[in-house]
């Protein structure tokens, strides 16, 4: 009997664990946390933060998912647990790179769970898009702070959905905001390239400004990983719905080269992978360089894995499906941004 319990336990235990974060309740029955005041520091876990030598960019960003579930459907501000996973692993892994771009600012919002996105439920759709209001009104506050000037907007995994759909939404629509824009960032996350807006396309070179940089990386090797991600992927539609990606292509914008070209980047082309995890904002971590080769393939970003320690990924059995607690592709972002904002000057209006 232990060791049926133990062979049960050990093949059904994801199931089990993932289980264990279901609300339980209808999210058209639920009621949802306090929405945050945007004009309150506390809604921000940075607001307009600059390091040292930052630049006059103005930087949006939203983080990844936190909050990993059981009563809610969509995460209370700053819970404990959340709030660490937020501080020490998301914001010097993933704001890290935009640091030097200028005055970065990250909101808090009551973030869809992790829970959903482990499931395909209707329930979890409605928190996830519940949570695109909180980050609208985040960003309208965001820019009576900053009436001018260039900016930068980017998001990882929930982040990335959620600042994809604000910019063809929001940005795209707006031609002083799009005047403005030097680039969007979204990281791991699968984005429909039938769902840009034409106004904001994919970026196709380098030292082109005003455009997508998107990529969902996937290790190189893991074809298993590849499919499951495609065919779980959610997209937004016209109505601001979730739905399956389905034969959609999705984008894919090499950070290596940043470009949409398909032709394999040789791990030379590498600016330096890091694991940031636990800096304080402005520290810069050191970069490895030439570690990581990647390649745009099926709409997914295809890279080699480093075989070193620091980009082994640890923790408990959620915290191994949240975005990893390292960034590959740290400073080619670094570069990245620096680059399209030179273009952006280039060619602004005076």
């Amino acid at each position: 009997m232990v060791f049926l319990l133990t062979a049960a336990t050990a093949v059904w235990r994801g199931d089990i664990l993932r289980a264990g974060l279901d609300p339980q309740v209808p999210f058209q029955t639920y009621a949802p946390p306090p929405a945050p005041d945007y004009g309150a520091p506390a809604a921000w876990v940075l607001r307009d933060a600059r390091a040292p030598g930052a630049g006059n960019a103005a930087v949006f960003f939203v983080h990844s998912t936190t909050y990993e579930g059981g009563r809610h459907w969509n995460g209370p501000v700053g819970t404990a647990k959340g709030e660490r996973w937020l501080r020490e692993v998301v914001i010097p892994n993933y704001a890290g790179p935009f640091a030097r771009a200028g005055a970065v600012s990250a909101p808090r919002y009551r973030q869809a769970s992790l829970y959903t996105r482990l499931t395909l439920r209707e329930d979890a759709r409605d928190a996830r898009a519940f949570a695109y209001q909180d980050i609208v009104a985040a960003f309208e506050a965001w820019l009576e702070r900053h009436p001018e000037g260039p900016i930068v907007l980017a998001g990882v995994e929930q982040g990335g959905e959620l600042v994809e759909r604000l910019a063809r939404e929001r940005v795209a629509t707006d031609p002083s905001l799009r005047e403005r824009l030097a680039a969007v960032y979204l990281i791991d996350v699968v984005v429909a390239a039938s769902g840009l807006s034409p106004a904001l396309p994919a970026c196709g070179r380098r030292d082109q400004a005003g455009c997508v940089v998107a990529f969902s990386p996937v290790g190189d090797g893991n074809d298993g990983a590849a499919r499951r991600r495609l065919r779980r992927a959610l997209v937004w539609d016209a109505r601001g719905r979730l739905v399956e990606l389905e034969d959609r292509r999705p984008v894919c914008v090499n950070p290596l080269t940043g470009s949409t070209d398909t032709s394999p980047a040789p791990a030379r082309a590498h600016r330096g992978a890091t694991n940031a995890t636990g800096l304080e904002w402005g520290a810069h971590p050191a970069l490895m360089t030439r570690e990581v080769a990647a390649q745009c393939r099926d709409g997914l970003l295809r890279h080699t894995e480093p075989d070193l320690e620091s980009f082994r990924e640890t923790g408990s059995w959620a915290d191994r499906r949240k975005s990893r607690p390292y960034n590959l592709f740290y400073g080619d972002l670094e570069a990245d941004v620096q680059t399209r904002l030179a273009a952006w000057r280039a060619t602004a209006p005076a």
